[in-house]
């Protein structure tokens, strides 16, 4: 971060060449392991190509986008240490923060998930949050119920 502005241009990702996304080349960047972008996306586009077989009424990248807008969270906890005390204070997400947990949580749950392969592995757990069901969805709904249960705590924001 520069010391003098302290502002920094934030850098623009560049479409995926398949449906034209930058969202879609966001999340193959998160799931890339070592460098290996390829087997990245290689995967994903699998993944979506199965799910094309299982939902035929709809796009699979609009089937992508909803899974990730249902795991997106709304708040968070974030701990607060005052008076030697330490408390977890509830607070809101910015919409970039929220996408890149939806992200981690999605290529994580997949990645424990059982399967085959990791592109089979992606799409039940695609399918799940699509469904509002799932892993990456079961984590959302415990941030929105530990920031709920701190919700005393809002005023130390």
């Amino acid at each position: 971060m520069p010391r003098k502005d302290g502002r920094f241009k934030r850098r623009q990702v560049k479409p995926d060449p398949k449906f034209g996304s930058p969202q879609v080349q966001i999340f193959i960047n998160r799931m890339m392991i070592s460098g290996k972008k390829a087997t990245a996306e290689r995967m994903f586009y699998e993944a979506l190509d199965k799910l094309a077989g299982k939902i035929e009424d709809k796009q699979p990248i609009d089937i992508f986008k909803q899974a990730v807008k249902n795991s997106m969270p709304l708040v968070k906890v974030k701990a607060r240490r005052i008076g030697g005390a330490t408390y977890q204070v509830p607070v809101e997400v910015e919409p970039r923060v929220s996408e890149a947990f939806s992200h981690r949580w999605l290529i994580g749950a997949a990645r424990k998930r059982g399967g085959k392969t990791f592109s089979d592995k992606l799409m039940n757990e695609l399918l799940d949050a699509y469904g509002n069901k799932g892993k990456a969805v079961e984590t959302k709904e415990a941030t929105h119920k530990m920031a709920e249960a701190n919700k005393a705590y809002a005023h130390f924001r």
